[in-house]
């Protein structure tokens, strides 16, 4: 797997996590660059494309449980009210470091 980098981005921090949207979960790659956060999708790409976040868009990082008890639930919701959900471990760590852009 390789993703674009823009002109002097650099990736910062990388995981295998799931994107959660409603029910269906897309298994996927969560990147932070120093300039963006980045969703690269495993799957077939007509399921959920790819897709980024500047950190001008991001309003909120919230905490959420997996099956009520497993912390490991993180959502980012964008200023325009969109939500992405996702399933990583160390959220704590993962939400320094978008809080760190915005």
């Amino acid at each position: 797997m390789k993703i674009e980098l823009k002109a002097n981005e650099v990736v910062v921090r990388a995981t295998d996590t799931f994107h959660c949207s409603g029910s269906s979960e897309t298994k996927g790659k969560l990147i932070i660059t120093n300039q963006r956060i980045y969703f690269k999708s495993l799957e077939n790409e007509q399921a959920l494309p790819d897709f980024e976040l500047l950190p001008k868009e991001i309003k909120d990082i919230l905490f959420y449980n997996i099956l009520k008890f497993i912390p490991r639930g993180l959502d980012v919701i964008t200023i325009d009210g969109r939500q992405f959900r996702f399933k990583v471990k160390n959220r704590n760590e993962w939400c320094r470091h978008i809080a760190s852009m915005c």
